[in-house]
């Protein structure tokens, strides 16, 4: 019945997430609200780690790529489960380092990281910073130079394999802002720089192919292209990768459409890669990092609604409007993003009508979604609009000068605020 398994009817007929009332809590804390289920977040973390000890020997480090959700208490948790992030910013690099999270467990990406940032991640002690380009490698190596230290890099290669997704979400393919490029010898001659440069630690390559991938097919022939890099690297420079990171990308359930296999399957098909190749070419198995970040804050998040008006163009369609919209979730209005959604006080009826969620911006293209199936609803019903745990805060803005909602974590029956509502003087903080 619902895109997720942390999802369901209480006796009250309302929805409950992780076990907790969803229209207590809009009640309670006002609405728009984004509610994250803990106790979901968790389980898959140790899903991905388990994964990693039964394919890889526990030779692995599951890092949470953080740009899907990120705050102070989900690097807490993260923390707590023992997993390592990444991050592409200072601003997230920052908020880690408050939270008490151990960086050098950390990642950091970007394809323009600025100076700022790159001597943070240094002063930090951040244990691994990808290389995106030469410039970058350039600069770096002459930050590390002035501090006296060694910095620990990968290199961010592009495998030139199609993700089978939306073209703004694909990021392997050869014409790509991120990375080197394998088929131009970009890649071979980076890594050559790369080892001649005294202050740069070069511990291994980066790859990553896209988003929302839901078969392993991309997975595997990533893989495959890595392991032969990695194999020339050996042969004609002597140099054995220490470090492997595959990447995220993993998909997840939005709609009844979505059907994706379980992240185990992921894990084992490209292990059975990876490991086939080191046997068969006597090669030392690298670190192995993975970076799930979509499939780990994706499903434990649902955003809660109140329903102001409702206008029906006979013939044509009808528009339910809610108090949020595009400042909460700009998924689709940049990709027409799919999502499963319904009248959490009505969540044990049947889903009869067919109606087009407007959010409350001054933009007509200000939507949730069109033609979605839902139960009957009326001004001051609560809308649950589902799997909205991933880039839907951190994609949050203030325009129309609109206020970011909180952000509530339920755990064992319990619900608690990690992330305030914004207030009116909020968005003026900054005005002079």
């Amino acid at each position: 019945m619902f895109v997720s398994d942390n999802l369901s009817v209480n006796k009250q007929g309302n929805l409950a997430i992780g076990g907790v009332d969803t229209v207590m809590l809009a009640k309670k804390y006002g609405t728009p609200l984004y509610v994250m289920d803990e106790d979901r977040i968790r389980r898959d973390c140790r899903i991905f780690q388990k994964s990693m000890e039964k394919y890889y020997d526990g030779q692995g480090l599951v890092c949470y790529a953080s740009k899907a959700f990120s705050c102070k208490e989900i690097y807490r948790v993260m923390q707590s489960e023992n997993m390592g992030i990444d991050v592409v910013s200072g601003g997230e690099l920052y908020t880690a380092i408050k939270a008490g999270f151990d960086v050098s467990k950390a990642c950091f990406h970007g394809n323009n990281k600025t100076n700022e940032e790159l001597q943070m991640a240094l002063e930090y002690g951040v244990g691994r910073i990808v290389v995106d380009n030469i410039y970058e490698m350039e600069t770096l190596n002459r930050f590390a130079a002035e501090k006296g230290v060694s910095a620990p890099i990968l290199l961010r290669i592009k495998p030139g394999v199609d993700a089978h997704t939306h073209n703004f979400i694909r990021t392997g393919q050869i014409d790509s802002k991120f990375g080197f490029a394998l088929e131009t010898g970009e890649a071979f001659d980076a890594v050559k720089k790369a080892l001649a440069y005294e202050n740069l630690e070069l511990r291994g390559l980066h790859c990553h192919i896209g988003s929302q991938i839901l078969d392993t097919q991309g997975f595997t022939a990533a893989a495959e292209v890595m392991m032969e890099f990695i194999k020339q690297l050996k042969t004609e420079l002597d140099y054995e990768t220490q470090d492997l990171n595959l990447g995220g990308g993993f998909g997840i359930c939005y709609t009844e459409a979505d059907d994706p296999i379980p992240y185990d399957e992921y894990m084992k098909d490209v292990a059975q890669v990876i490991n086939g190749f080191c046997e068969a070419n006597q090669i030392k198995r690298p670190f192995i990092l993975i970076e799930p970040g979509r499939s780990i804050a994706a499903p434990a998040g649902i955003t809660l609604y109140t329903v102001g008006s409702k206008k029906i163009i006979p013939n044509i369609r009808t528009y339910v409007s809610v108090d949020g919209g595009m400042c909460d979730n700009p998924r689709y209005i940049l990709y027409q993003s799919a999502y499963d959604a319904l009248v959490a006080n009505k969540a044990g009826e049947p889903k009869t009508e067919r109606v087009t969620i407007a959010g409350k911006c001054c933009e007509s293209g200000d939507l949730v979604g069109e033609n979605m199936p839902i139960q009957p609803c009326e001004p001051g019903d609560i809308i649950a609009v589902c799997a909205t745990g991933a880039y839907n805060y951190s994609m949050a803005s203030n325009y129309n000068r609109l206020q970011k909602p909180a952000v509530v974590f339920v755990s064992g029956g319990t619900d608690r605020v990690v992330i305030q509502r914004e207030t009116l003087d909020d968005l003026m903080r900054n005005d002079i």
